[in-house]
Parts: C-alpha cells; structure tokens; sequence
C-alpha cells in the first residue's frame, strides 16, 4: 500500500475549491500521468479513469465517490464492481480560513497488485509524495488564476 498525502493554502473560497474537484475530470490538469476521468454516470459519482503506464500502456479504473460534503470533503474509491490492476483511493478536504483563503488537504492512496504486473504499476506510481505536491502546486495555480 502507498499513501502520499499534501496541505496547502490557496487565495480561493471554499465553494470555489470544491466545485473545481467536484465532477474530478479535470484532474488531468494538475495530475501529469492521469490520461482522463470521465463521468459514467450522470451525476458524476462514478468515474472511468485512464493513467499512463510504464512502456506506454495505460492503467483503468471505476471510481465512486464514497463522500460528497460541499463544500467541505469530497472522496472516491475504486468501484467494487471494477476489476482494476490498482486499488485506489482519494481525498480532498477544505477548510474556510476567511479572507478569501482556503487550507487543502489532498490525500491518495493505492494498493498494488503482485508479481510483475505489480512491479509495472510500482514504476507508474513512483514518487507519489512528489506527484501528490506537483498536483497540489499545480491546483494552486490554476484556482488562483480563475
């Protein structure tokens, strides 16, 4: 299992913050190796997701969102039904801290399967911290410049 976890501060309401994650297909833009998240359902709790993989494969999933608390939390799983080579889990939660400035807490965690299929993922996965803070600078930036 791998957790990477990252706390920032950005110059954006709340509301702002969330709406932004809400449908979580614009995850893309702050995620370098996430190919897409597209909506499979019409509300948007649940998710098909798209990663680049090592040796240019790609890595999918379903995800469900598990907790939606505008505009305070939002989470998401892998989809029970989904047969994925990656166990996946996030979440993003949003503190008003008045002035126009919200604290961000973005949490994702996996758990990977074995053998050599395993090891391919592990490759896709590495650094997650760093890619956890890359995403969280990158979030900061674009909320910050709507």
């Amino acid at each position: 299992m791998g957790k990477a976890t990252h706390h920032l501060e950005v110059h954006a309401p709340a509301q702002a913050c969330y709406d932004w994650w809400r449908p979580l297909t614009r995850l893309p833009e702050i995620f370098s190796d996430v190919e897409s998240v597209e909506a499979v359902t019409g509300d948007g709790s649940r998710t098909r997701w798209k990663v680049a993989g090592p040796a240019g494969t790609t890595v999918e999933w379903e995800a469900a969102i598990t907790e939606d608390a505008p505009p305070h939390r939002l989470a998401w799983t892998t989809a029970a039904d989904s047969d994925p080579d990656v166990t996946h889990s996030g979440s993003v939660r949003f503190e008003d801290k008045g002035g126009n400035r919200t604290e961000v807490d973005i949490t994702i965690e996996y758990h990977l399967p074995a053998g050599k299929l395993g090891e391919a993922v592990a490759t896709l996965l590495a650094d997650p911290q760093r890619k956890v803070e890359r995403a969280g600078a990158e979030f900061k930036r674009v909320i910050e410049t709507r």
